[in-house]
């Protein structure tokens, strides 16, 4: 996978990602967040919260911690984000994955997936490139995932886990050249991929937000104690102390 991403088509990919997940982490807010996978790329990069983690399957040089992405280390609700890029797709088991992120997330945590389409040029490619992985033609202009799964499919698994998509994104309508030369020969496709098929481009851009049904967010209580202590305070007959107040008062006050 790491190869596959040094290739244009991977590089092309990488690059319209990043600039995703740039404009959706940047305004999430929180203390904890954690990325599965992909090492190749730092997706917290622009996040904002204190705690960051970047989990992988095995050792790399950038990796925080290894785990099994289906057993997490972490207690249950502890986390504000989580992001999946490619991961659910070169898991085993994605829906357990995809469980435990829910189990790991807090009330109104936020999970960013990204993942390739099955509706597109690149996913059409996806069976002969499995042929050519088995004759050992690792050259294939697209990555070896164990399966695409379709945005409507993962919707519905979000859906079932009480996740509710807030936005979702489709991008990278070139085909999926091995030549930069040709990649660049068809960006006229990114304009006409947006205004006329969005559905049918490789990549898809998710975020959803966990949602516990009757559950109502209070707000913080220094909010509470700065309204009471800015808020006007009367004083009752205040007009008619003072009327009261005649000059053998006034006097005696002086006396």
């Amino acid at each position: 996978m790491q190869d596959w991403f040094q290739t244009p088509a991977g590089r092309y990919l990488l690059a319209w990602e990043r600039d995703r997940l740039e404009l959706a982490l940047a305004n999430i807010f929180g203390f904890h967040a954690l990325q599965l996978g992909l090492t190749e790329m730092d997706a917290l990069s622009t996040n904002r919260m204190p705690h960051r983690w970047l989990a992988a399957h095995a050792p790399t040089p950038t990796a925080d911690l290894v785990t099994d992405f289906a057993a997490l280390p972490f207690p249950a609700a502890s986390l504000d984000l989580a992001v999946l890029p490619h991961t659910l797709e070169f898991c085993a088991d994605p829906h357990a994955t995809l469980r435990e992120v829910e189990r790991v997330l807090v009330p109104e945590g936020r999970v960013v997936i990204s993942g390739l389409n099955p509706a597109s040029l690149w996913g059409l490619r996806e069976r002969p490139a499995h042929l050519y992985h088995r004759l050992g033609l690792d050259h294939v202009v697209s990555p070896r995932a164990t399966e695409f799964i379709g945005y409507w499919r993962l919707r519905d698994w979000l859906r079932l886990l009480g996740f509710e998509v807030e936005s979702v994104l489709f991008g990278c309508y070139r085909p999926p050249f091995a030549s930069q030369s040709w990649l660049q020969r068809f960006e006229w496709l990114e304009w006409a991929g947006n205004r006329w098929w969005p559905i049918f481009g490789a990549v898809y851009f998710v975020v959803a937000v966990k949602r516990v049904r009757g559950l109502t967010l209070l707000s913080p209580a220094w909010k509470n104690a700065r309204a009471l202590a800015s808020a006007p305070v009367s004083i009752a007959n205040s007009t008619t102390l003072t009327g009261a107040c005649g000059p053998n008062d006034t006097k005696s006050q002086e006396f």
